[in-house]
């Protein structure tokens, strides 16, 4: 249990400073996420292999409450910045999907890296600091 709470530690902080976007404020909620998914996998050890997966979503709804979308879409070039989305939605192996394009981005853990797209941005929209897209 705690390798996987570590592993999707790690992996969220790695697609956060993608965007460069982990800042100590955002580091902490990736911190509340794991220690809240700690308690879930407790109660229901067989979703362990889920808690990457959740621990990016937990990140993402968190950062739109406080400071807009994250990750941004690289895909599509609209006019109003949209955020990716984990899929599955609970379920092993998580990607980043652009929803509007029906494509996988990259695998949660790897915005930014081999295998995924250059730096999706920062966060965006009406909440985010500064222009749409970085912070």
């Amino acid at each position: 249990m705690e390798s996987a709470l570590h592993t999707a530690r790690a992996l969220v902080l790695a697609d956060l400073a993608a965007g460069d976007v982990a800042r100590p404020e955002v580091v902490s909620l990736v911190e509340e996420s794991v220690s809240h998914r700690r308690w879930w996998v407790g109660q229901w050890p067989e979703g362990v292999a889920y808690v990457a997966g959740l621990v990016a979503q937990d990140v993402q709804d968190a950062l739109m409450e406080r400071y807009g979308r994250w990750p941004l879409c690289p895909v599509c070039a609209e006019a109003e910045p949209h955020a990716l989305e984990v899929e599955p939605e609970l379920g092993p192996d998580p990607h980043w999907v652009c929803g509007k394009a029906g494509v996988v981005v990259a695998a949660v853990g790897a915005l930014g890296g081999p295998g995924g797209p250059e730096a999706p941005g920062g966060l965006g929209g009406p909440d985010g600091p500064g222009r749409a897209g970085s912070v």
